[in-house]
């Protein structure tokens, strides 16, 4: 099960930072059940190309103990077209959330080489790292 979630996390992180051409931003509320595997659902916004495009997620992963409600905020990466956006993503996450209190990072890759960093706020009590598959579909 480490062997998984390191496997995620380097996938989930691009490995060279001239690579990663910003093109919108993104906010992502979901809430993450964690018991070893973990589970998550929730949707967000797409700003990208002058529009907003709304969207739901959901998805299974391994790692991490405890329930915490995710708000995360960032930057889309490498996005020349609407259609790359939705579909696969893994993701690599680190964090802790104890109460209002909450530290974290998320990076999200897809295979049309969309990329996400996302600075996580998380409300609950949960430890988690590891790694996730999870869906995005468009509205």
């Amino acid at each position: 099960m480490l062997a998984a979630a390191a496997i995620a996390l380097i996938i989930g992180r691009p490995t060279a930072a001239e690579d990663l051409k910003p093109s919108g931003t993104i906010r992502i509320e979901q809430v993450q059940i964690a018991w070893i595997g973990s589970g998550n659902l929730g949707g967000g916004k797409l700003q990208f190309d002058g529009k907003t495009y709304d969207f739901t997620i959901g998805g299974l992963g391994v790692g991490g103990f405890g329930v915490s409600k995710i708000t995360a905020a960032g930057t889309v990466y490498n996005l020349t077209k609407l259609t790359n956006f939705q579909g696969s993503y893994f993701q690599g996450r680190y964090g802790l959330a104890v109460g209002g209190a909450s530290t974290g990072e998320l990076w999200l890759k897809n295979s049309n080489g969309v990329v996400m960093k996302l600075k996580a706020e998380r409300v609950g009590l949960a430890l988690s790292l590891g790694g996730d598959a999870i869906y995005i579909e468009l509205e």
